[in-house]
């Protein structure tokens, strides 16, 4: 893993340079990426292995955010920013149902909540990209970057990066992320930031 690409990455997002503390930290977890792994994702769908690595985790915080953190600790719902309604989301961009029914107006979660939610979320994600891609030879950036642009646009089935990436036209599939841009058929300043991280990311191999 070139890990200079995924430094320089974190750098653009955060907008600073890093502490040495971070430093540590973001070595440590490409060190559990590259032993989750050893560079390359095995090429049996729903395998185990087939998991997003923490600096996939770290991509998908960085842009979800666990917004509307209240005074008292909690975390709140909130409307689609686009349509001002639904879907309402909360905590790290978790939508749809939950065990207390659905997530609207006045749903309340505490911050453990949140974090159990987004580990059962990209579980369910990572299994709907390893069935999408196969046994396409696929490298851990590779997947998560795919996981992050799932979890956001749901659309890993039909995308023509899918196809590209199955093809090995990695370079043709780095340029499809861009594509995914639009917000209520408007583009996303935010959308346009998410889609460049996640193709620097999957780029680096």
């Amino acid at each position: 893993m070139n890990r200079k690409i995924v430094f320089d990455l974190v750098r653009d997002l955060v907008g600073r340079g890093f502490r040495q503390s971070e430093v540590d930290a973001l070595d440590d977890a490409l060190d559990q990426a590259e032993n989750l792994s050893q560079d390359s994702v095995p090429g049996v769908p729903g395998s185990p292995s087939r998991r997003i690595s923490p600096v996939g985790i770290a991509l998908i915080k960085q842009f979800e955010g666990c917004a509307s953190l209240r005074s008292d600790g909690l975390v709140e719902a909130y409307p689609d920013p686009a349509s001002g309604g639904k879907p309402w989301t909360i905590g790290w961009g978790s939508t749809g149902k939950w065990e207390g029914g659905v997530i609207g107006p006045g749903t309340v979660w505490t911050p453990d909540q949140c974090n159990v939610r987004l580990e059962r979320d990209l579980e369910r994600y990572a299994a709907h990209v390893a069935r999408a891609i196969g046994d396409a030879p696929t490298s851990q950036v590779q997947f998560d970057a795919l996981v992050s642009f799932h979890y956001n646009t749901g659309a890993i089935v039909r995308a023509t990066l899918t196809r590209l990436h199955i093809a090995g036209d990695f370079a043709g599939a780095v340029k499809e992320f861009a594509r995914w841009n639009k917000a209520a058929g408007r583009v996303s300043k935010g959308l346009t930031r998410r889609r460049q991280a996640e193709a620097q990311l999957y780029s680096g191999r």
